[in-house]
């Protein structure tokens, strides 16, 4: 049983399945960390200040939206903790994941498609890669 359990979520279903995994895995006495990642855009020469800040308030609401909908599918004998980080996704569940002395991430195989993933790259791929802890690959 893991004592300290991350969750990264960027709000699709896929990510929703880590739930019941997690519930089976957690130690009595164990916590549960959310965290989604707003994904932060740089200004650019073509881009106006205003609408980079407003892309990226966006971007951390609708994270916000993301872990509170996944804190939503535990009851109140979870103990569970959201967070909202910007950057790269990979990046900061590492991060996030050894700041936190997580025992183990459990992470959907796929989650957002399309261009996101051409320009991202696999969120799990990466997280898998670098990362130092147990890592629960849920498939879709």
């Amino acid at each position: 049983m893991y004592k300290r359990i991350l969750l990264p979520t960027d709000g699709s279903e896929h990510s929703l399945r880590e739930v019941e995994r997690a519930k089976h895995v957690l130690a009595e006495d164990g916590e549960i960390i959310i965290l989604s990642v707003a994904i932060k855009i740089r200004k650019t020469a073509f881009h106006r200040t205003k609408d980079v800040r407003k892309i990226n308030k966006e971007a951390v609401n609708e994270a916000e939206d993301n872990v509170k909908a996944m804190a939503a599918c535990f009851d109140d004998s979870f103990n569970v903790r959201t967070m909202v980080k910007s950057g790269f996704p990979s990046e900061q569940i590492n991060k996030v994941a050894e700041d936190e002395d997580c025992d183990l991430i459990i992470i959907a195989s796929s989650g957002v498609s399309g261009i996101h993933k051409f320009v991202l790259g696999s969120v799990a791929e990466n997280v898998l890669k670098e990362c130092e802890n147990d890592v629960l690959l849920i498939h879709n």
